[in-house]
């Protein structure tokens, strides 16, 4: 990869990591931009799951889904998913594996998916990609080709799948087609039905609202980690309500 792409690699992971003097992000200021499906497609793998009391997620991803620093791995929206969904689901036990390495393609992770699977055994696959495609300008054809095979490998493991797109930065996205990428994948997620988490457009309401300043990016990670908080919540309750519409209906229930 190019020091090019490395850097702005780095420039999203610290996108909206700059200093500011507002208090902790609360869940008010998450909902500033709800999550807002096109359409609520079901998961009913993640559904049966959830009645059995044991849920077991995989999250899979690039650069964009950690942050720097000793307190990373509890601080990104992985592990605050996992503490959202422990939250919203009492007596279900509730496992995340994260296979998170930077600078992966779309097509590297479907081939990851077919290795990892079998080890974590997940009901639930969330997928995180698109950045490092946009930053390659990877072929539109080849990254919808690898989501359809990485989706089709996931369900024939009996695995469920939530796509998360790629994130907003004022800073890239005059660099950067991850508007391009994102829309390819608000597609290939219609056409597969499978929900789709539009992180990309959450942060830009967020930037264009003010609720967080996402137009710099410093060492400091306080922001940063506010907005991975408020991801894994709203990215929470998408995987709950979409599960809901994928339980059986009780006889004579609508």
């Amino acid at each position: 990869m190019t020091k090019r792409l490395a850097f702005l690699l780095t420039v999203l992971i610290l996108a909206g990591s700059a200093h500011a003097e507002t208090p902790a992000a609360h869940p008010a200021d998450c909902r500033t931009a709800e999550v807002q499906p096109e359409r609520n497609f079901a998961l009913p793998h993640t559904a049966s799951a959830i009645a059995a009391k044991k849920l077991n997620v995989l999250v899979v991803g690039a650069g964009s889904s950690t942050l720097p620093g000793a307190a990373g791995n509890q601080s990104a929206y992985p592990a605050r998913l996992q503490e959202a969904l422990r939250a919203r689901l009492p007596g279900v036990e509730v496992k995340l594996a994260v296979d998170v390495k930077a600078k992966r393609s779309a097509a590297d992770m479907a081939k990851a998916l077919i290795a990892e699977l079998p080890v974590n055994k997940p009901a639930l696959v969330v997928w995180q990609t698109g950045t490092v495609d946009a930053m390659q300008a990877i072929d539109s054809d080849q990254f919808s080709q690898a989501l359809d095979k990485g989706i089709n490998v996931a369900r024939a493991a009996g695995a469920d799948v939530v796509f998360i797109n790629p994130q907003y930065s004022p800073r890239t996205e005059s660099m950067i087609a991850l508007g391009t990428y994102a829309e390819n994948m608000r597609w290939v997620a219609l056409q597969q039905e499978v929900p789709l988490f539009d992180r990309f457009n959450i942060m830009k309401v967020w930037a264009d609202l003010g609720t967080f300043d996402l137009n710099s990016a410093t060492k400091k990670l306080d922001m940063a980690e506010r907005v991975h908080d408020c991801i894994g919540r709203l990215l929470a309750d998408l995987v709950i309500e979409s599960a809901k519409s994928g339980e059986p209906h009780a006889e004579g229930g609508r």
